[in-house]
């Protein structure tokens, strides 16, 4: 395939129609990697590279807490049409979740939106706010933002949601019960751990702000989520263990999942902010800095042989392989000391 007709070149030419139309207008938002991944089902990779095309052709800037804009200043607020603004709304926003999005200007200039409150529902302000952490990360999320993707007054959630604290609540019982527990052999507890830790994983990766709303010490009320803690506990039962020790491996093995899983907000906030994937951060900025400060083998004998041998994998994935297994294998040995191996 040329270069001409990649999936990073298709994307940056679709991206480029939408800015000469207007449809992006100056300093209006282009879809962030997340977004782009999404839309077009390419890898991470290939989205990055999108906007960094964009961005060397002088058509979009990053701006920090923002993310990548379209270069050039906005035109002023009344010298603005409203249909650019319609078309730039339903470019980030799926086709079965767009709406007419009717706006006055009253003479004080506050701008009120109608056409939604008569619709509106907890489901709704729900999925809503499920959406923009998607795609732009829990530094987004709002009461405001949601009320402004629904078309409706701020204070209108508060009549099916107190606030944002159980509005997280809501989101995170919410993804936890779109993928189901499936069915789980009570024969075979190390099966049982693994597929819940696994799609505990798969959770996280698909809502990467997930993680960072998660209490081990303080959890709140999710029964979607907490039913993972229950068929932890059910899987170890009978082998010998005590309540508090099943109780702990279960705590323990999702504390472990969603303490590395935090990495995957963080990751994705900042490729978004520096436009540079992990892996093109480390060829840029990583080599040259581990050079220098990790150049004394007396210092670091361990980090010069590490880096004397063959490439080594440290990529989240790998990471999350490995733990895994070493915390089931130490499982493994306290039920082997209790007599419970073949219950």
């Amino acid at each position: 395939m040329t270069e001409s007709g990649s999936p990073s070149e298709r994307i940056a030419a679709e991206l480029r129609r939408r800015i000469a139309a207007g449809e992006l207008a100056p300093g209006a938002r282009v879809p962030s990697t997340r977004r782009i991944t999404q839309e077009w089902g390419v890898a991470m990779a290939t989205a990055t590279k999108v906007l960094n095309r964009l961005r060397e052709e002088g058509l979009v800037r990053a701006v920090p807490g923002v993310g990548t804009v379209v270069a050039g200043k906005p035109a002023p607020a009344a010298a603005r049409s409203r249909e650019p603004q319609r078309a730039q709304q339903q470019v980030s926003e799926p086709a079965s979740q767009r709406e007419v999005r009717p706006v006055a200007q009253p003479a004080g200039g506050r701008r009120v939106r109608t056409g939604g409150e008569r619709d509106l529902t907890r489901e709704r302000i729900v999925a809503t706010a499920v959406r923009v952490a998607d795609e732009e990360g829990l530094v987004a999320l709002s009461m405001r933002r949601v009320a402004t993707e629904l078309a409706v007054a701020t204070m209108s959630l508060y009549r099916h949601v107190p606030g944002k604290d159980e509005l997280l609540r809501l989101m995170m019982d919410v993804v936890f019960g779109e993928q189901p527990l499936p069915e789980l052999r009570a024969s075979d507890w190390r099966e049982g751990l693994e597929t819940i830790a696994r799609l505990q994983w798969r959770i996280y990766r698909r809502h990467p702000w997930l993680a960072s709303t998660m209490s081990f010490t303080r959890p709140v009320p999710a029964p979607d989520a907490a039913l993972h803690t229950e068929r932890s506990m059910a899987v170890l039962a009978g082998r010998g263990l005590s309540w508090e020790e099943m109780a702990q491996t279960s705590v323990a093995l999702a504390a472990f999942v969603c303490g590395l899983a935090v990495h995957f907000e963080r990751e994705a906030q900042a490729e978004q902010d520096s436009g540079l994937s992990a892996d093109e951060w480390m060829e840029r900025v990583g080599d040259e800095d581990h050079g220098r400060l990790m150049a004394d083998p007396e210092r670091f004998p361990m980090f010069d042989a590490l880096n004397r041998g063959p490439e080594i994998d440290l990529s989240l994935e790998a990471l999350f392989e490995f733990g895994m297994a070493r915390m089931l294998d130490g499982v493994g040995l306290v039920i082997e000391r209790r007599g419970g191996a073949d219950r």
